[in-house]
């Protein structure tokens, strides 16, 4: 939030958070070691986070190598196809259960 004014598109239009809404508090939370406070913000960003970096890693790595940003082409397969699946379930899952009070609640905007 900047002045007030909630910086998450759908939390602006809504007035409700999005299901990322507290991963950023959540990863900054967890990077200083603070992991309950990291799961109050976010329950999924122990998995969330790694997987994220990981992608920026490679992708820096692929850019560094062969000066290209590596797309989606790059990281096909039906593996990836069932991580992501399961992770955006995972994420509409926690998002609806937080809005009956599961891990904390929703998120604040």
């Amino acid at each position: 939030m900047a002045c007030g004014v909630p910086l998450c598109p759908f939390a602006l239009v809504t007035r409700h958070p999005c299901p990322g809404c507290g991963l950023t508090r959540a990863t900054l939370a967890l990077a200083q070691g603070r992991v309950a406070e990291a799961l109050r913000f976010h329950p999924l960003c122990p998995v969330v986070a790694p997987l994220v970096i990981a992608a920026l890693a490679y992708n820096a790595a692929i850019y560094v190598k062969e000066g290209r940003i590596a797309a989606a082409e790059s990281l096909q397969g039906a593996w990836v196809t069932r991580l992501g699946l399961a992770l955006a379930a995972a994420m509409l899952a926690v998002w609806v259960a937080r809005f009956f009070g599961a891990f904390g609640g929703p998120a604040p905007v």
